[in-house]
């Protein structure tokens, strides 16, 4: 089923049907509550209403009388509803302006032959809230939607938040923004800009948001260029004594050292917001009447340097003609649906500047038209992005939702479909886009699956779904045994799967067997999972990759016959003569002859693929807990008596902060320097 199916047709399809009256409403409320005759007189109806009666008959028997009695009893009232399986699994959410009307729908009509009649046979259970207008309904169905991400909703996946710029505010002048000692401004009166991600508060002005980090960068290097905006810290401005490198490459005025008055530095915040906001011929007027009138003062050092604000402002504006409209705040969509794929890509204007674009890749949409895709992008994105006033896009945009989006934003939103100008340029660059970025998409997944179908017919598996082919590979790493660390990542659907990688920290055993740590590593994986594979509730992986070669393989087949399993699923990466790349030989559990794939193998290609990323996210993570397990070497230097000779001292003798902890008083009083007060001291301070 489409997502954001219901926010297309719940305004409309329920003013456009017809109840049932007359004598098909009591023939269709004999089918509905299962009247003993159970059959209809089809010489008092007409052909064409026995046929979508009986349609709507076979809908009601596939569903139980408690469902239907309570589809029945649901109140006309706006809100949101939920379906579910006979696993519980969450199918579909869905808003109404008219629960009865709108869930009625699905259980009065025949869907045959498509994504929703699928869905709709499905159902078992439902579930409904009751809100107080249709904003609330949208704004909770999509929150839904995100949270739980039911299997017949177009999803959008959570990308990271927004970045802005930020451009803090000069505080009130109070005794702790006084000038120093020397007569530096304290750095409380002199904002800063910043590349920013987060939430936003009212405390600063906040622009954007931008759809790269790389715009705003830019955006910052403009401005510097121009206004010469500080982007220290307040650490680093106070404490300087003589202007920085960014002074001298004339990106900075120099407020930290005086080099700017607070007052004409307040002015270039001021210009600097402006220009964000696009009143750049504001701006541009502006400097020249200050210009002027420091050139009639003949203070021409100063109207120097806003003639040259002024100069590098027109280049800005030379540069960049496809700035110079009217336009301000402007979000352009751009959906192009194929191969099963879907791209909306969006690209952004902020203060009449184009910072750019990117794009989505929503699942779930099969089936589904360019205008469903659409529409729930925007009730989607928009319900968390502050939305802008205009919206351009390749397909229209339902009035109604709009409505509802202004209602619940607070800012007016209007879409348009068919733009002209420079707007058309916009849009044409999205479509152009969008297209690329799907081709590329559809090559990758291609790509992948090529790769797959490589990887399953070289080592012999029998597979009845190639998509649900899913890999797991396992990496141990350490540093000379310390911080010992095991990873397991995930490759399913053709693709790895970082929401499901692990990490599991490995004790117990001598430092650098990494054998043992295998060993413990799958017992922990999979002795509680080969329990459930047993009794049928969890499925075990097609393949268990093992980084390694005999000796790591020899411990994963111990594991598994210990746990009863079967021992064809696990295959060992063998690095090849010389360790080269492209020399890896498979290596099998289960008697088989090990193999070599090629150098320009497609299987090889993939298996190198997860191994490699087993590796990084093993070492990562180990890399991690070893800086962690090592700031415990300055808790010795901060024992009273421990200075840094003694420190290095016992660190050499007991082969790091984990042998130190672990020593005894005595075995401390061993190295030389240590007194028995101070081992004492010692061995209670590490624990």
């Amino acid at each position: 089923m489409r997502a954001y199916l219901i926010n297309l047709i719940c305004n409309f399809v329920n003013k456009k049907k017809k109840p049932v009256t007359g004598e098909s409403a009591a023939q269709f409320e004999a089918i509905g509550t299962g009247s003993p005759d159970g059959e209809l007189q089809k010489d008092s109806v007409s052909p064409d209403t026995t046929e979508r009666l009986n349609s709507k008959a076979e809908v009601h028997h596939q569903h139980t009388d408690e469902l239907l009695a309570l589809v029945s009893t649901l109140p006309g009232l706006p809100g949101v509803y939920r379906y579910f399986d006979k696993d519980e699994q969450l199918l579909y959410v869905g808003k109404a302006i008219n629960l009865k009307k709108r869930v009625s729908s699905y259980f009065t009509r025949s869907h045959d032959g498509t994504r929703i009649g699928h869905m709709v046979s499905k159902i078992v259970r439902l579930e409904t809230t009751v809100v107080r207008s249709e904003a609330e309904a949208l704004l909770l169905e999509n929150n839904l939607i995100k949270t739980l991400k039911p299997r017949y909703n177009i999803l959008f996946r959570d990308d990271k938040s927004y970045p802005y710029l930020k451009l803090t505010r000069a505080s009130v002048v109070d005794e702790k923004s006084a000038p120093d000692v020397l007569g530096h401004p304290s750095p409380k009166l002199i904002p800063r800009m910043v590349y920013y991600r987060g939430a936003v508060d009212k405390n600063h002005d906040y622009f954007g948001p931008y759809p790269s980090v790389w715009a705003v960068r830019e955006a910052i290097e403009l401005l510097q260029k121009i206004f010469r905006l500080r982007t220290c810290e307040d650490t680093v401005f106070r404490n300087r004594t003589r202007p920085c490198l960014m002074y001298q490459i004339k990106r900075c005025s120099g407020p930290c050292v005086g080099k700017i008055s607070v007052d004409d530095y307040q002015q270039n915040v001021s210009h600097a917001g402006k220009l964000l906001h696009g009143e750049m011929q504001g701006v541009m007027t502006s400097l020249e009447s200050r210009m002027m009138e420091h050139s009639s003062r003949l203070e021409f050092e100063q109207a120097a340097e806003l003639r040259n604000q002024l100069s590098a402002l027109s280049k800005v504006l030379h540069q960049q003609s496809v700035d110079t409209v009217d336009d301000r705040d402007v979000d352009i969509l751009a959906v192009v649906l194929q191969g099963g794929r879907a791209c909306v890509n969006l690209a952004m204007v902020r203060g009449g500047r184009h910072l750019g674009d990117r794009p989505y890749f929503p699942s779930h949409v099969e089936e589904a038209t360019t205008v469903e895709i659409l529409e729930a992008f925007v009730a989607q994105h928009y319900l968390e992005i502050p939305p802008p006033p205009t919206l351009i896009t390749n397909q229209a945009v339902d009035k109604e939702l709009l409505r509802i989006l202004s209602e619940q934003t607070g800012i007016r939103i209007v879409a348009v479909h068919q733009p002209r100008e420079q707007r058309k340029t916009w849009l044409e660059m999205a479509l152009q886009n969008a297209n690329l970025q799907l081709t590329r998409l559809l090559a990758e997944e291609g790509s992948q699956q090529e790769r797959t179908r490589a990887l399953v017919e070289s080592i012999d598996l029998a597979l009845e779904d190639l998509e649900s082919f899913r890999i797991e590979c396992f990496d141990i790493s350490h540093t000379s045994g310390e911080a010992t660390q095991a990873s397991c990542v995930v490759f399913h659907h053709h693709k790895m799967q970082p929401s499901e990688y692990r990490r599991y920290n490995i004790e117990g055993i001598t430092g650098g067997d990494d054998y043992a740590a295998m060993k413990q590593v799958l017992t922990r994986r999979y002795s509680k999972l080969a329990e459930l594979v047993r009794s049928g509730e969890a499925k075990f992986p097609d393949l268990v990759l093992i980084d390694g070669g005999k000796g790591q393989v020899s411990m994963a087949k111990e594991v598994f016959e210990s746990l009863d399993l079967d021992l064809s699923r696990i295959v060992g990466v063998e690095k090849g003569e010389g360790r080269k790349v492209g020399l890896e030989e498979l290596v099998f559990a289960d008697g088989r002859d090990k193999i070599y794939l090629g150098k320009d193998s497609a299987a090889l290609m993939l298996v190198a693929q997860i191994r490699d990323e087993a590796h990084r996210f093993a070492i990562t993570g180990m890399r991690a807990k070893r800086a962690k397990v090592r700031i415990g070497a300055s808790k010795i230097e901060d024992i009273p008596g421990v200075g840094p000779k003694k420190r290095a001292k016992l660190l050499q003798r007991f082969g790091g902060v984990r042998g130190v902890a672990d020593a005894s008083a005595q075995d401390l009083m061993s190295v030389d320097g240590i007194s028995a007060e101070l081992a004492q001291a010692i061995y209670l301070a590490l624990r």
